[in-house]
């Protein structure tokens, strides 16, 4: 018991010393949920807002939240909690904008798509853009840690890791989702277009290049297709190009490329088979 007590001193000491200047994760959790779900209906669990009374509420609501968050953080920030709260509250009409133009890019872009409000509602590539939009504004303004668990959180939902410090551009298009990462210096511009597997991540991994460039550049209206690998801060997607699935680059690509790996099909015979393991007639 004696071994326990000293044990419980020092996680004391711990909680006290770590627990200071960090988020409530579950507080944070909510307070996307409570964002989203008042920019978009379709994330609302049960009641939806009726009225404009109701809406200014909603935002009162999530102002205040907000500011409770970022309490914490407020001596390794560069600005005040008022400050900060105010800037991404006023940013909030342009991501909204953004975030209509990526639902309505993998809406025109998917043919299994039906609709916008489906795109919205069940596919998990436009949650993890939501969630990475709303952090990246918190990023830009020097929140630590907060903007990561946001994105973290999507992560968790949606098997999509986009670092909060990654700009991306315009129209937006994650299909399938699932296992696309997507570094802290990433840049991505317009129009682009992601499948599943997706890797755009860094050549080393060294600590003292974590002030660098270290994730690749991806041109306007560039796709790429499942399981693609492209890293290096001086590697450049250039504009109009598709990369196939499944290819691994590290150097950089001229606009209106085609890359794609290749591979060989060959149909053996019942006779070839015979003796190594393969199908017999």
């Amino acid at each position: 018991m004696r071994d326990l007590h000293e044990f419980a001193v020092a996680l004391d000491a711990c909680q006290r010393r770590d627990g200071r200047g960090l988020p409530s994760r579950p507080g944070t959790e909510r307070f996307v949920d409570e964002l989203l779900s008042l920019l978009f209906p379709h994330f609302a669990d049960t009641e939806r807002y009726g009225s404009e009374e109701e809406v200014t509420a909603g935002l009162v609501r999530v102002e205040r939240r907000l500011r409770q968050l970022l309490v914490p953080f407020e001596t390794r920030m560069p600005n005040t909690v008022d400050e900060v709260a105010d800037t991404f509250l006023e940013s909030l009409p342009k991501v909204y904008g953004m975030l209509q133009e990526d639902a309505a890019a993998i809406h025109a872009g998917d043919p299994a798509a039906e609709s916008v409000d489906e795109v919205i509602a069940a596919y998990p590539g436009f949650y993890a853009i939501a969630a990475y939009r709303i952090a990246h504004c918190f990023y830009r303004s020097g929140v630590p840690v907060f903007p990561r668990i946001i994105t973290e959180y999507a992560h968790r939902r949606t098997g999509v890791d986009i670092h909060p410090g990654a700009t991306i551009g315009r129209s937006f298009f994650i299909d399938h989702a699932t296992g696309i990462v997507i570094g802290e210096t990433t840049r991505i511009g317009d129009n682009v277009k992601l499948y599943q597997g997706v890797t755009l991540g860094a050549l080393s991994v060294a600590k003292e290049m974590q002030r660098t460039k270290r994730h690749p550049t991806i041109e306007d209206r560039v796709i790429i297709y499942s399981n693609a690998t492209i890293l290096g801060g001086d590697t450049v997607i250039g504009h109009d190009s598709i990369i196939g699935g499944n290819a691994w680059i590290t150097s950089s690509i001229e606009p209106y490329s085609t890359v794609y790996t290749t591979s060989e099909v060959r149909v053996r015979t019942g006779r070839e088979g015979a003796g190594d393991g393969g199908f017999r007639r």
